[in-house]
């Protein structure tokens, strides 16, 4: 979100200042929202005067919409507490930091079957979406190279990606000016397929993108099924086309509870894979990571050597000064778990959001899109009009404090609005059953309310109608 300048003239006076409940025990005079007061105030009052503005926030435990970890274990606050003020930049000051980065980058890599002959790849990132980008940038760079080998233009190039992509890749292509070629939804095909993906390859496709875990239903994308046919076109047409894989969410789902799906390393084609530690990582926001397969899929252009923070070393990363505490939190992750630790957590949360679907299901008046049998992620819809939409039912829900969003899907599926949840760690079998209460509570309230008015939405100016 971009934050917009207040004009103070037209603002209130109740607007343009904070004026605590307990503020005249001890303040004389309200405190500026968009200015800098005067003077200073006690430590505890200010604590308390922005502690109090949080109430308002939804609570992290009730937010089924975001797909980021809201509870981790108190070992691992106490760690992140105790890093909070390292800078991950300066390695040659927090040697052991850097340390860590590294070993977690041997880890994923390893976890993803990168070669063992090559030296692992990687870095850490601000989340997925900086991971992302620099895949992209690599993707750009070696299609760069492989073209003026050829003494080939290289000023239109295009990204082949599906319209259900995390919105990151839509602002790599306009930052980096690279042409996005979306494959649409089409009917009950939510996710990208390669038929629909050869079509719109050509000799300047820096790459395909396909998702481990969509934002949109939870699906996994047919990565194996995009490498083999990409195989036949790269060796009939010379354009050694790759993959990137967004495995954001599924990156730490399918290694432990689905090994026999292949989409990371072991296929070909895919030479770079993002994914989300903040995420079924269980990390607290925000760490990602970006993994290639090997360090011939980096482009030693986009490798800055830094030399003024006690020693060169190598930079390629879009952020620069960020605390350590998540890359320590996420290896305390690793050691403390294993992979049994993980492949317990991500099973637990796949039965839960199995078993809340069925549940839903039950019901009578949703249809499910998708199950949780991919990642722990569940989307439905209403089977047919109702004297409510998907946004009423999702607005009733708030009121009880879940945050369950509702959202239509991309082109051309814009007619079809849906409920989305994620599970968690930290939502349990026990706190599915709570929601499936309120879901009762909220369909019993709509029964009563026969002269309820739906909520209209329009997409493109086109009127939403199956909620």
């Amino acid at each position: 979100m971009v934050a917009k300048k207040k004009n103070l003239k037209e603002l209130k006076k109740e607007d343009k200042y904070i004026a605590p409940t307990y503020g005249a025990r001890e303040l004389n005079s309200d405190i500026p929202k968009y200015e800098f007061p005067e003077h200073e105030i006690a430590p505890r009052l200010a604590y308390n005067i922005v502690h109090d503005e949080l109430m308002l926030d939804g609570n992290s435990r009730l937010n089924l919409a975001t797909f980021v970890t809201t509870w981790m274990e108190p070992e691992a606050r106490q760690l992140m507490t105790e890093t909070f003020d390292k800078n991950m930049i300066d390695k040659d000051e927090y040697p052991q930091t850097a340390e860590l980065e590294t070993r977690c980058v041997n880890m994923l890599a390893r976890l993803y079957n990168a070669p063992e002959k090559e030296a692992s790849c990687g870095c850490s990132t601000v989340g997925s979406s900086e991971a992302a980008m620099l895949g992209g940038l690599a993707l750009k760079w070696k299609w760069r190279q492989r073209m003026k080998a050829k003494n080939k233009k290289t000023d239109k190039p295009n990204l082949v990606l599906g319209i259900d992509v995390q919105v990151c890749w839509d602002k790599f292509c306009r930052y980096w000016d690279v042409e996005p070629r979306f494959v649409p939804m089409e009917g009950d095909r939510y996710i990208i397929n390669a038929k629909e993906a050869l079509k719109l390859i050509d000799e300047n496709t820096i790459g395909v993108v396909g998702i481990m875990g969509t934002t949109f239903t939870g699906q996994y994308e047919p990565i194996e099924e995009i490498n083999n046919a990409l195989d036949k076109l790269n060796k009939k047409t010379g354009w050694d086309v790759p993959i990137h894989v967004d495995a954001a969410s599924g990156g730490f789902v399918a290694p432990f509870i689905q090994p026999e799906i292949k989409w990371d390393f072991r296929l070909k084609w895919v030479k770079s894979i993002n994914v989300s530690g903040h995420k079924y990582g269980l990390v607290y926001p925000g760490v990602g990571w970006i993994i290639w397969r090997d360090s011939e899929e980096l482009p030693e252009e986009l490798i800055f050597k830094v030399n003024y923070l006690g020693g060169e070393m190598p930079t390629f990363a879009l952020n620069f000064s960020r605390s350590g505490n998540q890359i320590v939190a996420q290896y305390y992750n690793f050691l403390r778990l294993g992979k049994d630790g993980y492949t317990s957590i991500i099973q637990s949360l796949s039965n839960t959001a199995q078993y809340l679907a069925q549940k839903i299901k039950e019901l009578g008046m949703f249809e499910l899109l998708t199950d949780g049998s991919d990642i722990p992620v569940l989307a439905f819809k209403l089977k047919q009009v109702q004297n409510h939409t998907v946004f009423d039912f999702s607005e009733m829900l708030r009121t009880r404090g879940w945050l369950i969003p509702a959202y239509t899907l991309p082109d051309n599926d814009t007619n079809i609005a849906v409920l989305r949840i994620v599970v968690r760690e930290g939502f349990s079998k026990d706190m599915a059953n709570m929601l499936l209460d309120d879901f009762k509570r909220v369909i019993k309230h709509f029964e009563t309310q026969k002269s309820y008015k739906p909520t209209v939405k329009k997409f493109k100016g086109k009127v939403i109608k199956h909620c």
